[in-house]
């Protein structure tokens, strides 16, 4: 059971977070009946997350018995038979088909979107350059439109462009830290690192990184965002979201802390701080 934990990835489930972007935006956090109902669509997508994330670890066994930091993921180990690991795939897929045919149709539909493309990552789209990346984000989006489904509640175009454009980002210090980390056994792990370089993915950084601050300061501007949430004051938020992509951009690139965006959320506490009060200064604004 304890080699099964670690295969489910708990400490990733940060992630599923987004799923209660809706909640907060919607300006529904206050509601019991949509909070219950959100809470519920999370559930499901960490339980659809850590069975994708067995599945990625049954594909990538023999590639994470090289990576010194995947080396002892239990499959790489031995601690678990690929048997007993597809086993553990399908009790969490289980859950999630479950709780997701409760929260409605629409809900399914997105949850089978997210497991397709777990599976087109898994077999094909982690070795395609770009695509790769690209793949991942796309998943982040779907958690976004999950969160709005779960408590009917339009998700934003906004939200869809920045969840999208800080995914990338996340990805990209990923594969950044695969390529220092691993040196010349890159490609033995993951083949489309061969496509790129430090440089490359410096570069592409530089760009996701801008368009998602320039991308949340319009949107904490915007009239429309204005008139839909009832506060202007939303660019306050603004410094919190400059200090956490600078902080990480620093992490990255002086600790070389990207491979695991979760740990380094759950570890570096400035950036939990920055997150923190993120949160809190959105919902004190959109509700008092």
């Amino acid at each position: 059971m304890a080699a099964i934990f670690r295969l489910a990835r708990p400490h990733q489930w940060i992630k599923n977070a987004l799923v209660l972007a809706a909640l907060v935006f919607g300006q529904r956090l206050f509601v019991l009946h949509d909070v219950v109902l959100a809470l519920v669509g999370f559930v499901a997508f960490c339980a659809l997350s850590s069975a994708g994330y067995i599945l990625n670890d049954i594909a990538d066994r023999e590639a994470d018995r090289l990576n010194p930091e995947k080396c002892d993921r239990p499959l790489a180990r031995g601690d678990l038979t690929v048997a007993a690991a597809s086993r553990a795939a399908f009790a969490f897929a289980a859950i999630a088909a479950v709780l997701s045919i409760v929260l409605g149709r629409e809900f399914v539909g997105i949850a089978l979107l997210y497991a397709a493309l777990q599976l087109v990552y898994s077999l094909w789209a982690k070795h395609q350059v770009i695509i790769d990346v690209i793949a991942v984000a796309i998943g982040f989006v779907l958690r976004a439109f999950a969160g709005g489904v779960a408590i009917d509640v339009e998700v934003s175009p906004w939200l869809v462009f920045i969840t999208f454009v800080l995914a990338l980002f996340l990805v990209l210090a990923r594969r950044r830290h695969e390529l220092i980390a691993l040196g010349d056994d890159a490609i033995a792990h993951r083949s489309a690192l061969s496509d790129y370089s430090v440089r490359l993915v410096d570069q592409m950084i530089s760009i996701v990184a801008g368009a998602t601050l320039v991308g949340y300061m319009i949107y904490t501007a915007s009239a429309e965002v204005e008139a839909k949430l009832g506060t202007r004051h939303l660019y306050l938020t603004v410094p919190f979201v400059a200090f956490g992509i600078l902080r990480y951009l620093y992490l990255i690139d002086e600790r070389n802390e990207g491979g695991d965006p979760a740990r380094a959320l759950l570890h570096d506490r400035p950036l939990i701080l920055a997150v923190a009060l993120w949160v809190l200064t959105d919902i004190v604004l959109l509700y008092f």
